[in-house]
């Protein structure tokens, strides 16, 4: 009777620790869902728009351990927040009048930087306009992907205005993808 009372009480606590974890996995999934444009651009890498606390900690869930945020101003309390999640925090500020070869050149090192590349790279800003730009120029300059498909995913984003264009075509020329 002992070890029938012990193995229910062993299948109850594994239910529930099923039931907990379904559940947490589904927050997880709803808090990505309502994500400002986010898109996963491959196995390594996603982009989206500001992420809030409940959005970090499921995209942390989801397997990211570094996260590059191209906002520029006072991002320290996103620095805490993701360094208390224990996720590797990188910040570019890139000015969106301006941006430039070096702010590319920079999100590259960050990119190949080895902490926290055991995981997924989330590359942000706040409606992942520079964002989806970064990871598209990265996915054509760096990891030798068809122009076609990293293009189909940044415009799934937005349609970028001339200075971004310009951007584009500077980047690309820079690493020769443009004659």
């Amino acid at each position: 009777m002992k070890n029938l009372r012990f193995i229910l009480t062993l299948i109850a606590i594994n239910f529930a620790n099923l039931t907990l974890a379904i559940a947490t996995a589904a927050d997880s999934q709803m808090a990505l869902a309502e994500l400002k444009n986010y898109q996963v651009n491959n196995a390594k890498m996603m982009s989206s728009g500001l992420p809030d606390r409940n959005q970090f900690a499921a995209l942390k869930a989801s397997g990211v351990t570094k996260v590059i945020d191209l906002i520029p101003g006072d991002r320290s309390e996103e620095q805490t927040l993701t360094t208390d999640l224990g996720l590797v925090y990188v910040n570019i500020p890139v000015i969106w009048e301006n941006p430039t070869l070096a702010d590319f050149e920079q999100y590259v090192a960050a990119m190949q930087d080895d902490r926290g590349s055991e995981g997924i790279t989330l590359t942000h800003c706040k409606l992942n306009w520079r964002g989806s730009v970064f990871t598209y120029l990265y996915r054509v300059t760096q990891l030798n992907e068809s122009d076609e498909t990293a293009k189909r995913d940044l415009l799934a984003i937005w349609q970028p205005d001339e200075t971004w264009q310009a951007f584009i075509d500077d980047v690309k020329k820079h690493y020769t993808l443009l004659d």
